[in-house]
């Protein structure tokens, strides 16, 4: 690990990589989730070079971001790393305390409560978890929160799409097309206007 970050170093350094020097935590955003679903496509072909292939790319992100954050002054990568073992130890008291478990599902339980006590009062809908894919993070608080789309003329112009999935489906591949045309991440133009909405208050 010692040996990526100091790479990565180099390549945000003077005379490093100008690509790699103009990224910042926002524009990394659909690479980090690019790679984990490379990763988890990785794992379902079930061929070990793959999976470690896309392991490293995924790795590659956290070093990249710890070291933009060093640059910064936020945090290290001894604080990302630090940060994961001392919450796994904290919720496995069954292994590191003395709770004892009757099986594996009693372990999920304990685990859900440690993480809603950890978690309490920062987010309106802790179960939502925030690095889901933006289209299905929207679909779940739209669900649960019953959103309504504060556009009426919108509202009355896409009522009709309800009734037919087909259209539905072409309604938001259009959606991505137009994003793509104005050089829009449609993935995190979703994802900020989740965001924008709880920021507002509407939940």
């Amino acid at each position: 690990m010692k040996r990526l970050l100091d790479i990565m170093r180099r390549l945000r350094a003077p005379g490093g990589c100008p690509w790699d020097q103009e990224q910042t935590h926002e524009t990394l955003r659909p690479y980090l989730l690019e790679e984990s679903a490379e990763a988890v496509e990785a794992i379902e072909t079930g061929h070990p070079e793959a999976i470690a292939e896309e392991l490293g790319d995924v790795l590659l992100q956290v070093a990249f971001h710890a070291v933009i954050a060093e640059e910064e002054g936020s945090f290290t990568y001894h604080d990302v790393e630090q940060g994961i073992v001392d919450k796994l130890v904290r919720r496995h008291p069954h292994v590191f305390g003395e709770v004892e478990v009757a099986g594996a599902e009693e372990v999920v339980r304990n685990w859900q409560r440690i993480k809603a006590e950890e978690k309490s009062g920062s987010d309106p809908v802790p179960s939502v978890p925030r690095g889901l894919p933006a289209l299905l993070r929207a679909f779940e608080y739209t669900k649960r929160l019953d959103w309504a789309l504060v556009d009426e003329e919108l509202d009355a112009s896409l009522r009709d799409l309800v009734s037919d999935p087909a259209l539905v489906g072409r309604f938001l591949l259009a959606a991505v097309q137009i994003a793509r045309s104005h050089n829009l991440n449609p993935e995190m133009a979703l994802r900020d206007a989740v965001n924008d909405r709880l920021a507002e208050g509407g939940y």
